[in-house]
């Protein structure tokens, strides 16, 4: 039996809007047959800056519990959702901060040829989401993946707003916390991009079997 895709979930929340979008991505690769690891990012701003705002600060309390991603999670996996919410059209410093640390696990090639995607979040729907969404590619371009965006290939993805970049949502005040559309959007980026690990990983075993025969 061909082992299960492995997949790291890896995100920066201020508030909990893509940590909600984190949760809806795990579900739904786990329910397309994937291992799953959600890990969060480490907080940097200062804990002043935190509690001037009630809502930043009640997520920070309510998510310590998920746990911090390591450059062990990127090692393990065979696929990679990242997230973040816009920080002017670009990625958030605390996840970007990680991302930073991967030097030891790049020179060695240990992060090329894994399958990845990316979420994201603005309050406004042009305040930067795909922006962010390329942004954070460059860095995956630097390590070697195979960017699987959703494109066009689902009805789920015009139904949550047409971003072929990657998932994202509009969190303006009065909206849902996640609208049902970005749901579906979301757990049809979780299942195309086990399915693509998949495909990848099946091309590495008949590569091996190949060339062992």
């Amino acid at each position: 039996m061909a082992q299960a895709p492995k997949i790291a979930v890896v995100y920066y929340s201020a508030t909990g809007t893509v940590y909600r979008m984190a949760r809806e991505l795990e579900a739904g690769a786990r329910e397309a047959g994937a291992e799953v690891r959600l890990r969060r990012v480490a907080e940097l701003a200062p804990p002043e800056a935190i509690a001037q705002n009630p809502a930043w600060k009640a997520h920070v309390e309510a998510t310590s519990g998920v746990t911090l991603a390591s450059l062990d999670d990127l090692e393990w996996a065979d696929a990679y959702l990242f997230g973040t919410p816009t920080r002017y059209g670009n990625v958030a410093s605390q996840l970007k901060q990680f991302m930073d640390s991967t030097g030891p696990l790049w020179a060695q090639g240990k992060l090329a040829n894994k399958v990845a995607a990316g979420f994201t979040s603005a309050s406004n729907p042009h305040g930067g989401q795909e922006s962010t969404l390329l942004a954070l590619y460059n860095v995956l371009y630097h390590w070697g993946c195979i960017v699987v965006s959703p494109g066009y290939t689902d009805p789920r993805v015009f139904a949550a707003g047409g971003n072929p970049y990657g998932a994202s949502w509009t969190a303006n005040r009065g909206q849902p916390p996640l609208s049902d559309a970005a749901r579906a959007a979301l757990r049809h980026l979780a299942e195309r991009v086990t399915q693509v690990t998949r495909w990848v990983m099946a091309g590495r075993r008949a590569e091996a079997h190949v060339d062992v025969n």
